[in-house]
């Protein structure tokens, strides 16, 4: 779907109520309502564009894929709160639990042995008192965050930049099916055919804080994406926590920095649990 639909995505959902609703407009109906201009009007009533979409709907249902708008009851009610809330969401598992207490956990791809361990501790602590965890499934402190919530038999949340027919990185496909098949989700604001395209990333992240009561960042670099997902909870309002590190480690320079700025320092479970 080109980009300038989704500027009028939000207007049509609000008059038309569904997709479905949408799908089986007339151009004369639409015409009425001045949303489109004349060009993107021919695109929405193009033969092949709708034969695109026609085939994404059709490898939706083969593959369990489900799609909720910001208007669906089911859309996150916390997701629903933020600015810049992605009109549609597209998922595989349960989100049927995703309004339940959450955190994200975040970090470094390029972690350390202690923040893989401070990673996993918190996570599993978490996770082991009904918290959801909340992260980007990258390699890393993502992964190992999804992994010890796994461990702990609680629920996990994969928020992705891509279409769910292109999980990325491919080396956590496997931990993706895992987290479905514990009752989680995968979820992404990409329709399928979207490539992992490194602008992606730091969209989606404003997702992860989104969904989020609060947001922890194990490690992170000076220009680590885990800051870009930490100030956009800032800016959603949300609690920030940031493990201290070692100060000659560049893994540790975002997290302190962090702490530094007024970010709540986290070293134990103790901290998080007196707030």
């Amino acid at each position: 779907m080109k980009k300038m639909y989704f500027e009028v995505f939000d207007l049509l959902l609000k008059k038309y109520k569904n997709i479905e609703n949408l799908w089986t407009l007339r151009r004369a109906d639409i015409e009425k309502d001045g949303i489109f201009t004349s060009g993107l009007m021919d695109d929405f009533f193009n033969c092949s564009y709708r034969e695109n979409l026609d085939n994404i709907a059709k490898y939706m249902v083969i593959n369990n894929i489900k799609m909720v708008t910001c208007y669906d009851t089911e859309y996150p009610c916390k997701l629903r709160l933020i600015k810049n809330r992605p009109i549609v969401l597209f998922y595989k598992g349960d989100i049927s639990h995703i309004n339940d207490e959450s955190v994200a956990i975040v970090g470094s791809r390029n972690c350390t042995a202690y923040g893989r361990k401070c990673g996993n501790f918190f996570s599993y602590e978490l996770a082991s008192r009904n918290v959801n965890v909340i992260s980007g499934l990258a390699i890393g402190i993502d992964a190992i965050a999804h992994c010890a919530a796994l461990n702990a038999n609680g629920k996990t949340y994969a928020v992705i930049g891509s279409g769910l027919d292109n999980i990325y990185p491919m080396q956590n496909i496997q931990l993706a099916k895992r987290i479905i098949e514990k009752g989680g989700a995968i979820i992404t604001e990409y329709v399928i055919g979207t490539k992992p395209d490194k602008s992606n990333f730091p969209r989606r992240n404003r997702i992860i804080s989104g969904i989020a009561d609060a947001i922890i960042v194990v490690e992170a670099s000076e220009k680590s994406g885990s800051l870009i997902t930490a100030n956009y909870a800032i800016n959603q309002g949300k609690e920030v926590w940031a493990v201290p590190g070692n100060i000659f480690s560049n893994e540790s320079k975002g997290t302190n920095k962090l702490i530094n700025d007024g970010a709540n320092v986290l070293t134990s479970m103790d901290d998080i649990l007196r707030n």
